[in-house]
């Protein structure tokens, strides 16, 4: 097993350094937009643009399928952060695509149909407002690829894509953001499960045996390394930032 340590301090002045120089190359003075769901991933992707960008640079788009219990967060996460939001909908687009499809879908197509909506939603805005489109997802997640391609998973730049849940959450203290959206736990938005409860294991044991090396038990790490080999594919598609401790 190999040491570990995570200066969450140095990671995101890093990181924040990084989001900056790639907006200097690839749009200078453009917009960043952002979907905010209120859970950690985009909380603390939307504080490292603020503090890349300033505030006015930073666009949080809110993207509700018909009624969301909890899109309070997402609202007030925007509010804290001061940064503009635009709340779009999909839950009408979303059945007419469905109804439009001319066969009976899978359960996984089903599922990834919103996500990709969403980001289809979020392009729109961002080539109507001089944007780019940052990703949100993190290393645990695209590890074992809990990403739907070219929905949630695509953006043109992913500031938090090589950093695990709990560098997430680090980050996201460090920056001073409310508890509560550092560890909202992260919902499937379709039955109420957690990300968790849909992986069949928790992103600790993930994260410890991606930085750690400390393998989970048999079972669990045969899942986890499956997972990883059948979704190389979903991988390095953008520029990423890469951090690593000196």
């Amino acid at each position: 097993m190999s040491s570990y340590t995570f200066n969450a301090e140095k990671a995101a002045n890093a990181c924040i350094e990084w989001i900056h120089d790639w907006f200097e190359k690839n749009g200078k003075d453009c917009n960043a937009v952002l979907g905010i769901s209120g859970g950690k991933d985009s909380s603390v992707t939307a504080a490292l643009l603020v503090k890349a960008l300033g505030k006015e640079r930073v666009i949080g788009v809110l993207m509700p399928q018909g009624e969301q219990f909890d899109i309070g967060y997402s609202r007030e996460l925007c509010e804290i952060l001061g940064i503009r939001s635009i709340q779009v909908n999909i839950g009408e687009t979303v059945e007419a695509l469905k109804k439009s499809l001319g066969f009976e879908p899978s359960v996984t197509t089903l599922t990834n149909i919103p996500p990709r909506v969403r980001m289809t939603v979020l392009y729109a805005i961002a080539q109507s407002n001089n944007g780019r489109v940052a990703n949100t997802c993190n290393l645990s997640e695209d590890w074992v690829g809990y990403a739907t391609l070219y929905g949630d998973g695509a953006g043109d730049f992913g500031p938090i894509s090589n950093f695990t849940v709990q560098e997430v959450k680090a980050i996201g203290r460090y920056l001073g953001l409310p508890e509560k959206f550092v560890e909202k736990p992260p919902l499937d938005g379709l039955c109420g499960k957690t990300d968790e409860d849909n992986l069949g294991f928790t992103y600790k044991a993930l994260d410890e045996y991606i930085r750690q090396g400390i393998e989970p038990e048999p079972e669990t790490k045969a899942k986890i390394d499956r997972l990883n080999r059948l979704n190389q594919f979903k991988l390095k598609r953008f520029d990423t930032f890469s951090y690593t401790e000196e």
